[in-house]
Order: C-alpha cells, then structure tokens, then sequence
C-alpha cells in the first residue's frame, strides 16, 4: 500500500513539474487565458524569404493593422495565431504557401482601472494576466474607508456595460474564490 502512494505521489509530482516546465504560451491556451492582442500592442510580422513583407505593426485604437497584399485586418481582441492564420489565407493567392509568423513585441493592449477607496487608484497597463485581487493588490490595497462587500468590476462587453460583485471578505475568509475572476482589458475595478 505504501508502495502504490509512494507512485501516485511521484505521478502527481511529475505532473505538476510538467505544468511548470511547459512553455506560458501552452499553459495559457491549457487554462484558457491565451493573450488576446489589444489596440497600440506592437506585432511583428513576417513571411519567411519575403523580406518586403516583414514588418513591426502597430495596432490602431480601432484594433486593427494595415499589412501589404493584406490590406486591413482586425486583430483586437484575437489571438496572434488566429491573426497567423488569416494573413496566411489572405497571402495564399500572392504567395502560395506562405510561412507566416505574428508575434507580440510590445504589449500596450492589456490596460485595467482600479478606483474609488483605493491607495492608489489608476490605469494599470500589464504584460500579464490578473484577477481582482491582484488588481487591488496593483492598486495599494483598500483604505479603511472602503466597502470591501460592495466593490463592483464593470466589463463592456458586446457593446453593453456588465457589471460583477466582487466581496472581498469572502476572499479574506477562502469563500466564493470563483468571484475572483480574471480580469479583461478595459475592466474597471470600483471599490465604494
């Protein structure tokens, strides 16, 4: 029996050090937060053996990129893969079999706001990802004026404004952790 534990916990143990080890990139796709370009990111572009089509693209406020052959491309809001692709499927008739590489040079596009009771309330611009409570963290933590059960997140989404309750005393106590989501770009953290 001890045996069979001892295996089990090298497995678990194994596994978690795979995690670890594994590239951000396929961590991130792994639990669903693969990054996602926002406006004034800066892509590099590049088509293998054209050296006229390589190119460091800035994403305009309305989240797209003008590239040649291409023309304007929406990429706000997509993944760099995905943009890899289209640029690939539109360069296809100009130049079969294209090897297309998008890659993030510049992260600008990730920008969340914490304000209200705060000790430092701001626009916070981040290379990564982060929830509520490191955006609070970001932000100096709460001032004892603070209604810690009421703070809001306030998301547009599909051009209406969604509101979250966040009650950072249940997080205090390890209760609703499922609140503490991750935040997107453009998120505005509001503590009363």
């Amino acid at each position: 029996m001890l045996t069979l534990f001892r295996k089990l916990s090298l497995t678990l143990c194994l596994s978690m050090a795979a995690l670890v080890l594994l590239p951000a990139s396929i961590q991130a796709q792994q639990l669903g937060t693969e990054y996602r370009i926002g406006p004034e990111d800066v892509l590099h572009i590049s088509v293998w053996k054209e050296e006229d089509l390589d190119r460091m693209v800035l994403v305009r406020p309305d989240g797209g990129v003008s590239f040649p052959l291409v023309g304007d491309i929406q990429v706000s809001g997509r993944t760099p893969l995905e943009v890899q692709d289209e640029i690939r499927s539109r360069l296809a008739r100009y130049v079969p079999d294209a090897e297309v590489t998008v890659s993030v040079d510049k992260i600008s596009g990730y920008t969340v706001f914490v304000l209200g009771e705060v000790n430092k309330p701001g626009q916070f611009t981040l290379g990564r990802y982060v929830d509520v409570v490191q955006a609070l963290t970001l932000a100096g933590g709460t001032t004892p004026y603070a209604s810690e059960r009421s703070i809001q997140i306030l998301r547009r989404q599909d051009g209406r404004e969604v509101t979250y309750r966040f009650d950072y005393r249940d997080i205090e106590r390890g209760r609703d952790l499922e609140q503490n989501i991750i935040l997107q770009s453009g998120d505005v953290v509001v503590v009363p």
